[in-house]
């Protein structure tokens, strides 16, 4: 079957009660991923369980119960490589990153500086979406995205 495009909803899709609902982001160290993610980003705990040797939280963003990070801490073989660069993160394949939609991406980039988050590429224009991004990094090296339409 050939592939449809379309910008309209596809109300007759199989697939049609599909929805964004979490990403989960695994870490070496539970605790300080979860303070981290509550004191950087103001992230809010919405429930916590346990899964044999691993702790698993839901986080969700101040304002949003729509879509949450799943928080999944434990020992890890393969820590995610570090990334200084944009340009070079984008040459790993699978997830690359989270993004956040802002309606200031300069006062969410001072916040977040002032809270000592490592920011790896400051705001920059992409005319063929409209919109203005930048990146930041947590300490376990994942990616995130602001997005600031214009």
């Amino acid at each position: 079957m050939p592939f449809k495009s379309t910008t309209l909803p596809n109300k007759s899709s199989p697939f049609s009660s599909l929805k964004a609902d979490h990403l989960a982001l695994r870490v070496p160290d539970f605790d300080a991923a979860q303070t981290w993610l509550c004191e950087n980003l103001d992230f809010r705990v919405l429930h916590q369980w346990p899964l044999g040797d691993l702790k698993l939280a839901y986080l969700a963003p101040a304002v949003d119960d729509h879509f949450l990070i799943e928080l999944i801490g434990g020992d890890l073989s393969f820590p995610k490589q570090k990334h200084n660069d944009l340009g070079a993160s984008l040459n790993e394949g699978g997830s690359h990153h989270i993004c956040f939609a802002v309606k200031n991406l300069k006062e969410t980039l001072q916040e977040l500086k002032s809270r000592g988050v490592t920011i790896i590429a400051e705001p920059f224009l992409v005319e063929d979406i409209n919109r203005q991004l930048a990146f930041f990094t947590d300490p376990w090296n994942n990616l995130y995205e602001l997005s600031q339409e214009i």
